[in-house]
């Protein structure tokens, strides 16, 4: 009886090889930034034209393929795009970040954590405290300032909303009361640093939100191109490098990247051109 079991279980380890063959023509498809003719698909699957029509033919049946009637040019169908639209609705930047954040921690060894956009702005949802004989703590749930924190100026550069700008308004109007400038010259300056942090695509913060704390963020963009979160580490100041090209902000870049990757950015033609903000001081759309 075991060994009966046994080999049902190898069985379904198995799979079922033509499924496994045919799925190479969905993802020449899925590769292909346009439809293709038939023998491009087969090229790029790495098969017979005649056998690669069969599978087309089966996979038009299933919704999975269309093909143009005037060009004969196949492409993904509608039921393809039901499959991957649900897909990235299961996609989850918290639950995604947690290995994420748990690597980036013990690369730089830093308490790291995830903010995403809440209703009262850019919020702390997830931390992971690095070990050591001193730490830096951030409680889930605190808003972060948008212009003197790494996480709240990462969010001003890239993240769309006309909520931000209302909030980011007010905080250039405190900050040009304390420091007796007018609103246009602090705004002028922030625009000039949001410039940077798109260029360098991390932003930065030494011990201006809190004394002897410094911070790097970097945004996470989902799949349609638009920021959905930011990376951000923290350190103290003197053993904390907040340079762009330090190994702790390489670090946090490569981690919001590759996070962004798991969330589907990049997998749409438009995502390359939506992740750049609209300037300070216009109304994002």
């Amino acid at each position: 009886m075991a060994s009966h079991d046994g080999a049902d279980a190898t069985q379904q380890r198995q799979g079922i090889q033509s499924i496994e063959v045919g799925t190479r023509l969905l993802r020449a498809l899925a590769a292909s930034p346009r439809s293709m003719m038939l023998r491009d698909v087969a090229r790029n699957a790495g098969m017979p034209a005649a056998k690669a029509r069969r599978y087309l033919v089966s996979f038009m049946r299933m919704g999975l393929v269309e093909q143009d009637a005037n060009t004969g040019r196949y492409d993904l169908g509608e039921f393809s795009l039901e499959l991957g639209l649900a897909s990235l609705a299961r996609l989850d930047p918290v639950r995604l970040a947690g290995p994420v954040l748990d690597d980036l921690c013990e690369q730089i060894g830093a308490t790291v954590a995830l903010a995403m956009w809440g209703n009262h702005g850019a919020t702390c949802v997830r931390w992971v405290e690095a070990g050591g004989a001193v730490t830096v703590t951030l409680r889930t749930g605190v808003v972060l300032p948008l212009t003197t924190s790494a996480t709240g100026l990462a969010f001003s550069a890239f993240y769309r909303s006309p909520y931000l700008k209302k909030m980011l308004d007010a905080e250039v109007q405190a900050t040009a009361e304390a420091a007796g400038k007018t609103p246009t010259e602090v705004m002028a300056a922030l625009a000039l640093q949001l410039e940077d942090i798109r260029r360098n695509g991390i932003s930065r913060a030494a011990g201006s939100m809190t004394p002897g704390i410094n911070g790097v963020s970097a945004p996470v963009f989902g799949h349609t191109g638009r920021m959905v979160a930011a990376v951000t580490a923290l350190g103290l100041v003197g053993s904390f490098g907040v340079e762009p090209d330090s190994s702790i902000a390489q670090g946090t870049r490569a981690a919001a990247a590759t996070l962004s990757r798991r969330l589907g950015y990049g997998s749409s033609d438009g995502a390359a051109g939506e992740q750049a903000a609209a300037p300070v001081g216009a109304a994002p759309s």
